[in-house]
């Protein structure tokens, strides 16, 4: 198993992308911490994965939530040496109808999120001398913008460079931070959207692959990021895309 003896925390892992990671996660041996504002599902959604799997309610875009998280953790573990920082929410609007709370809203969660713990995470793994792995989910359109999601692009883009500047402050640690940015994926975030057949056949068509992803597509390549397999690896933006943006 790639995380034996290992410990992590997976944000937004009540449903989706970051459900996949965190059960992917323990299956390869580590102690996962779920975390998500959703207390009651996220506690049932434990209590049937066994003692490795906790969950604590946190909402990112709240400093001190989120460093009370990665405090804990690190109370009853000892050490936290994977962060995947996942928790996030669409936002669709171009820039002539994007209001200012909806702006607000998208940064705060998706960026500053993101920024809480990746900082909160490095100081813990510093503090303990730790080699860990952050990962920031960015996304394909902090790679490329798309109509009609000005707060969401702009968000992920700055997730991609905060990731890039974050992997050379801590690279002395030896603390690694990488991105995934995933493409178009079967979650509950993107249903609606994928089942308007114009919308899916444009995102089919646009696919080099063809198809649309899956959670585990985008489970595996934090598994290989969170893992002593990409040791040499730190600073990278990794589309998990079906080659979206390689065009």
């Amino acid at each position: 198993m790639k995380l034996q003896n290992k410990t992590a925390i997976v944000t937004g892992a009540s449903s989706g992308i970051g459900l996949g990671i965190a059960k992917l996660f323990l299956e390869e041996g580590a102690n996962v911490v779920f975390s998500d504002i959703n207390e009651e599902i996220g506690n049932n959604i434990v209590s049937e994965l066994g003692e490795k799997a906790t969950f604590q309610k946190c909402d990112v875009s709240k400093s001190e939530e989120v460093y009370k998280l990665v405090e804990d953790t690190v109370g009853k573990y000892g050490k936290l040496d994977v962060m995947v920082n996942n928790a996030g929410i669409g936002g669709l609007g171009g820039i002539l109808e994007c209001t200012n709370e909806d702006w607000k809203k998208v940064i705060d969660i998706n960026l500053s999120g993101v920024f809480y713990g990746t900082s909160a995470a490095a100081k813990a793994m510093k503090a303990t001398q730790t080699k860990g792995s952050i990962i920031n989910m960015t996304s394909i359109l902090g790679i490329v913008g798309f109509q009609g999601a000005v707060a969401y692009s702009a968000a992920k883009g700055g997730v991609s460079n905060l990731t890039r500047s974050s992997a050379q402050d801590l690279a002395l640690s030896e603390i690694r931070v990488n991105a995934i940015a995933p493409g178009f994926i079967e979650t509950n975030m993107t249903k609606g959207v994928l089942q308007d057949e114009t919308f899916s056949n444009m995102i089919k068509n646009n696919t080099p692959l063809g198809y649309v992803g899956n959670t585990n597509d985008i489970a595996q390549a934090a598994l290989y990021l969170a893992s002593d397999d990409s040791g040499y690896v730190t600073g990278i933006i990794l589309p998990v895309d079906g080659g979206w943006t390689c065009r």
